[in-house]
């Protein structure tokens, strides 16, 4: 009868164990990272007492708690993840880019100068049209500034992105080696390891959504991360680099500094190598715009100096610029336009003939469009290969939590079965007890 009792109460142990982790499943069913845990029972079998008899098993007991995590499943998800991380921060810098070129209008400040112009050219002594030219050479003026402005400002913002980023990689390093040190102290198949692993692998996805990393693991479930698949070591066991990020003019720089010296590091996924991307992106913007912005004006002045204003004078330069984001315009008298050839008289308009050749042969116009067409081109490109990928770590996300992840119904049928199981393990208990009174009340 004590072996009943015993085999009984350890039914009762067993499967309250199994009940409380059935509990635990269902509780964290939405839980992200949660990875399903099972109680892992086993039988205690009977020592042999070198005789040929059939001896009893002495109940059961759990041996640990299992989780049902996928190793390859989360190294695929960190890889599509890394993938369309990288395509989304290119997006945000291409559609900066899209912004600053056509948010001030300048395609069409433009354009209305050269249309001003023309219409001078029907009547170049009158002072309306050429009050109305300078007005347009005005607006023309704070256009071209304020583009070459807004892309400075995306590319003090992309900074400062890269440097939030770069830190919350940082903080990522330095948790993920307090999870490997944690996990080098607790024991092996407790749900205390469960969860460190939850976590080791939730900081391990969140790395990568910021760089493209490779993980390896030791016996404990201890991660050695790298950047990228050979790149520098950002976490072995409690040990985790330093990562900074530089850049000059479109040329951007990352480094991982502390666990194998200094290294330089390279991104080709995640939201740095996006950012990476997106400097050069708005840098070379930024570039075509000052070279486009000190040609027209060039181009103009030139125009100017060859003619002769109102007053019979040579013509004063109507623009100043060293770069698109300090043009500006530096003639104030409408008079001062040179629409006249030399000697030809004020109601000439023959240096203005010189503009609209100016136009057509610089295409400062098209130079324009065809800036703003190519970075739509890139930006539509990019927006497809994100949507892709996004199905792709929908698709990765599914296939891991297919394993790993809970399914509410299942669990329910398991805390039924659990039930049932430690209520006949009671009703053991309570049957053993019973004959033992019997056999005690025998007189």
């Amino acid at each position: 009868m004590s072996d009943m009792l015993s085999i009984g109460a350890s039914g009762v142990r067993a499967y309250q164990t199994a009940l409380t982790t059935t509990s635990e499943n269902i509780a964290n069913a939405g839980t992200a990272g949660y990875s399903r845990r099972v109680a892992s029972p086993s039988e205690v079998a009977a020592p042999s007492d070198g005789s040929n008899r059939t001896l009893n098993g002495l109940g059961v007991t759990v041996t640990g708690v299992t989780r049902s995590g996928s190793d390859l499943r989360s190294a695929e998800v960190r890889a599509a993840g890394s993938d369309l991380a990288r395509s989304e921060a290119g997006v945000v810098w291409l559609e900066r880019v899209e912004g600053s070129l056509t948010g001030n209008k300048l395609d069409a400040r433009m354009t209305a100068f050269f249309n001003a112009a023309t219409a001078l050219a029907a009547d170049p002594s009158a002072s309306a049209p050429r009050a109305t030219m300078l007005q347009a050479a005005a607006s023309l003026a704070n256009a071209f500034a304020a583009t070459g402005a807004a892309l400075d400002s995306a590319l003090a913002d992309l900074d400062g992105t890269a440097d939030a980023a770069v830190a919350d990689l940082n903080a990522l390093n330095a948790g993920l080696a307090k999870v490997n040190a944690s996990l080098g102290r607790v024991g092996q198949g407790t749900s205390a390891q469960a969860a460190l692993l939850d976590e080791r692998d939730r900081l391990l996805e969140s790395m990568s959504a910021l760089t493209d990393v490779a993980a390896s693991f030791d016996a404990a479930g201890r991660a050695t991360v790298r950047a990228g698949a050979s790149g520098p070591l950002l976490v072995q066991v409690d040990q985790a680099a330093v990562v900074t990020y530089a850049r000059n003019d479109g040329a951007v720089s990352f480094a991982a500094y502390g666990i194998d010296g200094a290294h330089s590091m390279a991104p080709s996924g995640g939201a740095l190598a996006g950012i990476a991307e997106g400097a050069g992106r708005v840098a070379d913007a930024r570039d075509a715009l000052d070279a486009l912005a000190t040609d027209f004006a060039e181009g103009v002045n030139a125009v100017q100096a060859a003619g002769e204003d109102l007053g019979g004078s040579a013509g004063a330069p109507m623009f100043e610029a060293t770069a698109a984001r300090d043009f500006r315009l530096v003639l104030n008298d409408p008079r001062g336009i040179a629409a006249a050839a030399p000697g030809a008289g004020e109601r000439d308009n023959g240096n203005l003939s010189a503009l609209a050749t100016l136009r057509t042969g610089e295409g400062f116009e098209s130079q324009l469009t065809s800036m703003t067409t190519g970075n739509a081109g890139a930006l539509a490109g990019r927006r497809a290969i994100a949507d892709v990928q996004a199905t792709i770590r929908t698709n990765a996300v599914a296939a891991r939590d297919s394993l790993t992840g809970v399914n509410v119904d299942e669990e329910a049928v398991d805390l039924i079965r659990f039930q049932q199981a430690y209520q006949a393990s009671s009703r053991v208990i309570q049957v053993a007890r019973e004959t033992l009174e019997t056999l005690f009340n025998i007189r």
